[in-house]
């Protein structure tokens, strides 16, 4: 997927868009990446001289990947529909991610109950682990005020 087709999926824009293009996809995982540039806005304070790319955000790019997973199980009917993060468990930060660097996300699906589930995501440069976790969400209508998630089991 380039970045038209991506932005047709997610509802993400500029400054807040963190997928670039998605290189591998199938029904249960897909690849995709984030070129981190120089001109990130919040490289302007993190850090001046040292910049590095917040973990928070890292872990943003990740879940707009598992977001793109997500929204393939729906098929066609993406009309009206968004996936919202419900959880972030065991996430770690293995490296920094620098401008330069190709953040390289593999999505996985471990599991999907209605319109719920959990993707184990790994963030990689050059093939080296940045960064983890395991996501929860939800795909949920865009009119829906009321989202709750399913409790897990």
């Amino acid at each position: 997927m380039d970045i038209m087709a991506i932005m047709e999926v997610l509802r993400h824009r500029y400054p807040f868009l963190m997928v670039d293009r998605i290189v591998e996809f199938s029904k249960d995982h897909v690849i995709g990446y984030k070129n981190v540039t120089i001109n990130e806005p919040f490289f302007q304070g993190h850090f001046p001289g040292d910049p590095v790319m917040p973990g928070v955000l890292t872990l943003e790019a990740m879940g707009q990947v598992a977001s793109i997973l997500a929204m393939a199980r729906l098929g066609d009917e993406l009309e009206g529909r968004i996936v919202f993060l419900t959880g972030v468990e065991k996430a770690r930060f293995r490296r920094p991610v620098r401008p330069g660097d190709r953040l390289v996300t593999k999505a996985e699906l471990v599991r999907v109950r209605g319109s719920s589930g959990k993707a184990k995501v790994t963030g990689y440069v050059d093939d080296v682990v940045v960064s983890e976790g395991l996501f929860t969400f939800v795909v949920a209508s865009t009119l829906n005020k009321d989202i709750v998630p399913e409790e897990d089991e």
